[in-house]
């Protein structure tokens, strides 16, 4: 196609557009509302999603590890009824002891030796938090050592009652555990990591809220679903809108386009000024919108950090220009599959008039 007819046929699509400017501008205004309803959608799943991040962050699973204190303190298997199965091959294990070259593990004055225990030290549990972090639904992993954990409970406790702990003292020690403190990335698999983390040798024992993270799954599922069909509807409406102001443009230009037909012009020659048009009225609301959303966001924002007093909200230019990609995407899907039905469908109807003649 030569450049002076795509200008040409542009300009048609511009004084289509001009012609009819009050469908025009109705078009114009639900789109634009349309728009501003799926912006502020986003803005709000991107504000929730914030919050939820939050929460997820807030959500830590804490991972006791089997150290000295949980072989001292822990609760350990009764093995009294099988002391007396056990007795018969005492002397064969004897023997056996004697005759092995390694020396007998000596037990402490609390009758603990290293191999009750897996964890002996700090950096065989750092050691276990680096395999620990390396899970893929793994955000971060934190090695918080028995006086921390013992702090931290002290901390926990309300007023005055830290008088409770007073009695570990020198003589009966700190019961607390090493643990690794856990934070994950996608709370939908929370008990699939949780799993994987207690088969890891080493950890006794999970504290977690899987209440929690199911109600954070369930938030982020919901907004999900919510969202995409606000703007599958929405998206429908414009749909809707598009195509009946290019039917009127149509139906305006019908001796037009029969003549234009008569003279053999090809089916693309007569639909591209309506699908100028249609782009036309997609990119006008695109702009629209987004000045509009602009500034309903801001008086919102500006009400919402005055009365709560935070300022822990998605800022506009952070996705200003995905917004505004957003809508000139949805104005000239718009505008372009709007405008492609009505005509296609007309021309069909004109060109089985022209074939019956």
């Amino acid at each position: 196609m030569k450049m002076g007819s795509v200008k040409y046929l542009a300009g048609e699509g511009v004084k289509n557009a001009w012609v009819n400017r009050l469908m025009t501008l109705a078009s114009i205004g639900v789109l634009v509302a349309c728009m501003v309803i799926i912006g502020l959608a986003i803005l709000i799943s991107e504000n929730v999603n914030k919050a939820v991040g939050k929460l997820e962050q807030q959500n830590v699973v804490m991972a006791y590890m089997k150290d000295y204190n949980w072989a001292l303190y822990g609760e350990k298997e009764d093995t009294s009824s099988s002391e007396s199965s056990d007795t018969s091959s005492t002397s064969s294990d004897t023997s056996s002891a004697a005759e092995s070259s390694e020396p007998a593990e000596e037990a402490d004055a609390n009758g603990i030796k290293p191999s009750d225990y897996v964890i002996h030290n700090d950096e065989e549990a750092r050691a276990l938090c680096d395999e620990i972090a390396k899970l893929d639904n793994v955000a971060s992993v934190t090695y918080v050592t028995s006086e921390e954990g013992l702090e931290s409970v002290k901390e926990s406790m309300l007023e005055g009652q830290e008088s409770y702990f007073t009695f570990l003292d020198d003589e009966y020690g700190n019961p607390m555990s090493g643990a690794a403190k856990i934070t994950m990335k996608d709370m939908a698999l929370f008990d699939e990591t949780i799993e994987k983390i207690k088969q890891i040798d080493g950890i006794d024992a999970i504290q977690s809220q899987n209440d929690l993270a199911e109600k954070i799954t369930a938030i982020k599922k919901g907004i999900g679903i919510a969202g995409f069909w606000v703007i599958a509807i929405l998206m429908v409406i414009s749909l809707v809108i598009v195509s009946n102001t290019i039917r009127v443009t149509m139906y305006n230009r019908k001796l037009e386009i029969s003549i234009m037909k008569a003279v053999g012009a090809t089916d693309s020659f007569v639909r591209i000024p309506f699908i100028v048009e249609g782009m036309l009225i997609g990119m006008i609301s695109a702009v629209l919108a987004e000045g509009l959303l602009y500034f309903c966001y801001r008086v919102a924002a500006e009400t919402i950090v005055s009365t709560l007093g935070t300022n822990d909200i998605v800022r506009y230019g952070d996705i200003a220009w995905w917004l505004l990609l957003i809508f000139i995407g949805i104005g000239i899907f718009a505008g372009v599959l709007g405008s492609v039905i009505m005509i296609s469908k007309y021309l069909r109807r004109e060109g089985s008039e022209f074939a019956a003649i």
